[in-house]
C-alpha cells in the first residue's frame, strides 16, 4: 500500500473537530525563516545560471564532488529513476517508505523486500533509506559502500539524513550509487517541493532528462539557495531537534510505550495497539501514522509551542 502521513484531511472528515496537530510526517515543525523574495523568483523562468547556483549551494551543504541535479522533492527523483536504470530485479532493503517499490512496480520491475543488507546482493537494483524511515535504522558510509559493490545500481535515500550529517555517502559515492537528499523535512518546507539526486554521468544526465528544463521553482531555488548556505541554522537546529526528540521520548513512555527508533524528526512507538493509539490521540485532535506491517508501532513528528500540551493531555 503507498499510504502516507500528512493526510490530516482524512482525519478529520473522519472525527471531525478543529484545532488540529498533525504529527504524521517527520517534517520539522519550525521552519526556516524565509524573508521576502526577489519579484523575479516569481516572474521570470529560472535560468542556467540559477540553477547552476543551487547545485553549488547544494554540493557544499552536504560535502560533495558528485554530480547535482535538482528535482521536486526526492520524490521526483523515486519516480523518475526506475524508468532510467537498467535491469528488472529490484530489492529494497525494509519495511521503509513504500514509494520505492511502488513507484518500481509501476515501471514494471521484479520488486522483493529484503529485512536483511546481505538479501540486496545480486540485484540489478537496490534501495537503502539511511537513516530508516519509520525505525530509524542507519548504516555507516562503509557499510552502505559495501553493499554497492554487491549490486547493479545502489539508490541511497538520505532524505533525513541532514539531522545526521555524518552518515551521507555524500563525500565519497561509490560510481553505482545515487544519493537523494530531501530540502522539506529538515528546513520544514515540505511545501517547496525541492530535493537533489546525487549521481555520477550518465546516469546524472539520464535524470536532469527526465527532470526537463525547469525541474524546480525560482521561489524554490531562492529559498534553497538561502537555507542550505546557513550553516549557523543547520547546527543550531540539529541541537534543538535532539532535546525535543528526547522529550517527546519521554512523554511517550510515560504513556507506556516503547521506543522502537527513529530519528529527531520522527519517533517511532511500540504501543501494543496502534489503532486504539492512534484513535486516543484523535480524540485529541491529533494525527498520527500507523503502519499496515505493524499491529504496534505508532510514528509521531515532533510537537512545537502549544502543541507539547495539547500532546501531554491527549496521552
Amino acid at each position: 500500500m503507498r499510504d502516507h502521513g500528512g493526510n490530516l484531511d482524512a482525519a478529520m472528515a473522519r472525527y471531525g473537530g478543529t484545532g488540529w496537530l498533525d504529527l504524521s510526517t517527520g517534517i520539522n515543525p519550525r521552519p526556516y525563516p524565509v524573508s521576502e523574495l526577489s519579484t523575479r523568483a516569481w516572474t521570470a523562468l529560472p535560468t542556467r545560471a540559477d540553477m547552476a547556483a543551487l547545485t553549488d549551494a547544494a554540493r557544499a551543504a552536504y560535502g560533495t564532488g558528485a554530480q547535482i541535479v535538482p528535482m521536486a522533492g526526492a520524490q521526483g527523483a523515486i519516480q523518475a529513476l526506475p524508468r532510467i536504470v537498467p535491469g528488472r530485479l529490484a530489492r529494497v532493503l525494509g519495511p521503509t517508505y513504500n514509494e520505492h517499490a511502488g513507484a518500481l512496480i509501476g515501471a514494471g520491475w521484479e520488486v522483493a523486500e529484503a529485512t536483511d543488507p546481505d538479501a540486496l546482493e545480486g540485484a540489478d537494483l537496490a534501495v537503502v533509506v539511511n537513516p530508516n524511515n519509520p525505525d530509524g535504522r542507519s548504516f555507516a558510509p562503509n557499510a552502505v559502500r559495501d553493499i554497492a559493490a554487491r549490486v547493479g545500481t545502489l539508490v541511497v535515500d538520505e532524505s533525513f539524513c541532514d539531522v545526521t550529517p555524518e552518515l551521507s555517502l555524500a563525500a565519497d559515492m561509490p560510481p553505482n550509487a545515487v544519493v537523494l537528499r530531501s530540502f522539506g523535512k529538515f528546513f520544514g518546507l515540505a511545501g517547496v517541493r525541492l530535493g537533489f539526486a546525487l549521481a555520477a554521468e550518465p546516469l546524472a544526465a539520464k535524470l536532469r532528462a527526465e527532470a526537463g528544463p525547469w525541474p524546480v521553482s525560482g521561489a524554490a531555488i531562492e529559498v534553497g539557495r538561502r537555507a542550505l548556505a546557513d550553516t549557523a541554522w543547520h547546527a543550531a537546529t540539529r541541537s534543538r531537534l535532539a532535546r525535543d526528540a528526547a522529550r517527546l521520548d519521554r512523554i511517550a513512555e510515560a504513556a507506556g510505550w516503547r521506543l522502537v527508533g527513529g530519528t529527531t524528526l520522527f519517533r517511532t512507538y511500540e504501543t501494543g495497539d496502534a489503532v486504539a493509539a492512534q484513535r486516543r490521540l484523535a480524540e485529541g485532535r491529533i494525527w498520527s501514522r500507523i503502519f499496515p506491517y505493524s499491529d504496534g508501532w505508532l510514528r509521531l513528528g515532533l510537537p512545537d509551542g502549544d502543541g507539547w500540551a495539547q500532546l501531554a493531555a491527549a496521552l
